[in-house]
């Protein structure tokens, strides 16, 4: 099957009287040959895919769902569910635009062999063209002074590039096939704990966006988000840049309870992760105005990683770790 995916390209650029490097990325679509479902599980390292291809929203466009499940899942057990976005990266690097992948499979199994989790499944959420529009969290976004937000929207109309926001903000619109078409379907035909303390979401760069306005949206579905490099800057540029502050803005007035919730953000030094930093202090300054302590929040740095999916995979049991303890 053919679908869409978004590619980033980084280059750098000088700021004046700094050496201080940006990077920069520029949204692009290629058109990647995903393969069957029988030769994705071939591939597998562990566990098995059951696809839903093209699952119907009357919210989104339709979009394939991979559900992961352990090698030894079974209905007399019950399972906590983990959902991921950019499903399609998550699992062969053989069909991606860059030869990466998260590795879920390898991980979940070699976590759930250890003990170290409880049980849980993976839903895998494909991401589309659309990515940006699904991604960016719309209360920050329509908090934006309205010429910003009409010079995001029409950014890439102007001089014929592909615009990020292909369709306006439908992130609201996203969570709403989450919560109220995908989850009931996954709960009926898993054996499941549908109940929030074992519901959780993830994702990263603006799949750690709409993690964090996942949780934040719907504290009574999800009680746990892992927020891996989070793109505070939102597009492209830090200079004269409302995002970010929009972001920490909607935190502070929008954080679930501290007592039933967990959340997880970390970032790299290198490529795209370097922007990061100084405004995840921002928002780690406002989890603790909130509440949060280590027993339900952690911020980590990893110095020397960049923005990739081989970057996100060599951490990723940390975080899972931190959201899906024994119970």
């Amino acid at each position: 099957m053919w679908r869409w995916d978004q590619m980033i390209f980084f280059y750098l650029r000088k700021q004046v009287k700094m050496k201080y490097l940006f990077l920069l990325f520029i949204s692009a679509f290629l058109l990647i040959n995903c393969a069957p479902k029988e030769e994705l599980d071939a591939r597998l390292s562990s566990g098995k895919i059951e696809r839903v291809e093209n699952f119907a929203s009357n919210y989104i466009n339709a979009r394939n769902i991979d559900v992961w499940l352990p090698d030894d899942y079974n209905d007399d057990q019950k399972y906590a569910v983990l959902y991921m976005h950019d499903g399609q990266m998550l699992f062969d690097s053989m069909t991606t635009w860059n030869k990466q992948e998260w590795g879920v499979d390898e991980i979940m199994s070699t976590l759930l062999t250890s003990a170290d989790i409880r049980n849980t499944i993976v839903v895998a959420i494909w991401n589309t063209e659309y990515r940006h529009s699904e991604y960016f969290p719309q209360k920050p976004f329509e908090s934006l002074p309205k010429q910003f937000q009409d010079s995001l929207i029409n950014h890439g109309k102007r001089n014929g590039t592909n615009p990020l926001f292909k369709s306006g903000i439908l992130s609201d619109n996203y969570l709403k096939f989450i919560v109220t078409e995908l989850k009931p379907y996954i709960d009926k035909k898993y054996s499941t704990l549908p109940d929030p303390n074992n519901t959780f979401i993830a994702g990263s760069s603006m799949g750690g966006l709409i993690s964090m306005y996942a949780i934040c949206e719907y504290p009574e579905v999800f009680s746990g988000a892992a927020c891996l490099s989070t793109h505070w800057v939102g597009t492209f540029d830090t200079v004269n840049n409302p995002i970010p502050n929009a972001f920490a803005n909607y935190l502070e007035q929008n954080l679930p309870d501290f007592s039933t919730h967990r959340i997880y953000f970390d970032y790299g030094t290198e490529t795209l992760d370097a922007l990061y930093e100084p405004y995840q202090n921002l928002v780690d300054s406002i989890m603790i105005k909130n509440g949060f302590t280590s027993t339900n929040w952690k911020t980590l740095k990893f110095d020397g990683a960049d923005h990739s999916e081989r970057a996100w995979s060599r951490r990723l049991n940390i975080p899972l770790q931190f959201l899906l303890p024994k119970a």
